[in-house]
C-alpha cells in the first residue's frame, strides 16, 4: 500500500513539470531596437546604456537615441542613464523576430541641503578677527600712487591698451602712405620759402602794430 502511494505521487509530480515546461513558451533570439527620449518628448537621449545583467551584454544610444540589440525573449533589460531614473523592461513573447520599442526615462531630481561655508570655525571667532581688523591708510596710499617717479615708471612701463594699440597701428600706416613715394620734406631747407620770409620782413609784414 505504501509503494501505491509512493508511485502515485512520483506520477503526479511527473505529470505537474511535464506541464509547466510545456506551458513555458521557447525562448529564443530577437532583435531589440528602439528609442530613448526624455520627459518633455521632443528632445532624444544619447548616452544611455541599455544593460542585460544576468548575460552581461548591453549597448549604448547612439547621438540620435537610437540603439539595437540582440537579446533572448523573457530578458529583463534595465535601461539607465546619469540624471535619470533607471528602467525595467522585459522582452516579451511571440512578438516575432523583430521588437521596436520607445523608452520615456523621467529625471531624477536631487536636492542638497545648503551647506554655509565660513572662514572661521564659529561666527564669534568671525566677530573678534572683524573687529581686528585693521584697514589700510588710504592717505598714504594715495599719497604714494601720486608720487612723480613713481608716475614716470608707470608710464614708461604700462603697456597700451586695445585703443591706444589701434591708434598707434592706424598712425603707422598712415605715415607709411605719405612717405610710400617720398620723404617728408621740411620747410625750412626750402630756399623758395626763406626768399618769400626775407621778402615779408623787408615789407614790413611782420611789424608789431600798434593799438592805438
Amino acid at each position: 500500500m505504501a509503494v501505491l502511494r509512493y508511485l502515485l505521487v512520483i506520477s503526479l509530480m511527473v505529470i505537474a513539470i511535464t506541464g509547466l515546461a510545456q506551458d513555458k513558451p521557447e525562448r529564443k533570439i530577437v532583435q531589440l531596437s528602439g528609442i530613448v527620449i526624455g520627459e518633455d518628448s521632443t528632445a532624444t537621449l544619447p548616452g544611455v546604456h541599455i544593460y542585460v545583467p544576468t548575460a552581461g551584454r548591453g549597448t549604448t544610444t547612439n547621438a540620435y537615441g537610437y540603439f539595437s540589440l540582440p537579446v533572448l525573449t523573457g530578458d529583463s533589460l534595465i535601461i539607465s542613464a546619469v540624471g535619470f531614473h533607471k528602467q525595467n523592461f522585459i522582452v516579451p513573447f511571440n512578438q516575432g523576430d523583430d521588437i521596436t520599442e520607445l523608452f520615456q526615462l523621467e529625471v531624477d531630481t536631487i536636492f542638497l541641503e545648503n551647506v554655509d561655508i565660513l572662514p572661521y570655525p564659529t561666527e564669534e571667532a568671525l566677530k573678534q578677527a572683524w573687529l581686528a581688523l585693521r584697514l589700510p591708510d588710504e592717505t598714504k596710499q594715495l599719497r604714494e600712487s601720486l608720487n612723480g617717479e613713481y608716475l614716470a615708471y608707470m608710464i614708461k612701463n604700462t603697456p597700451l591698451d586695445g585703443s591706444l594699440s589701434a591708434s598707434y597701428y592706424l598712425d603707422q600706416q598712415l605715415y607709411y602712405q605719405i612717405n610710400r613715394y617720398g620723404g617728408i620734406s621740411n620747410p625750412f631747407l626750402n630756399p623758395f620759402n626763406w626768399v618769400r620770409f626775407i621778402q615779408d620782413l623787408k615789407s614790413g609784414k611782420y611789424k608789431k602794430k600798434d593799438k592805438n
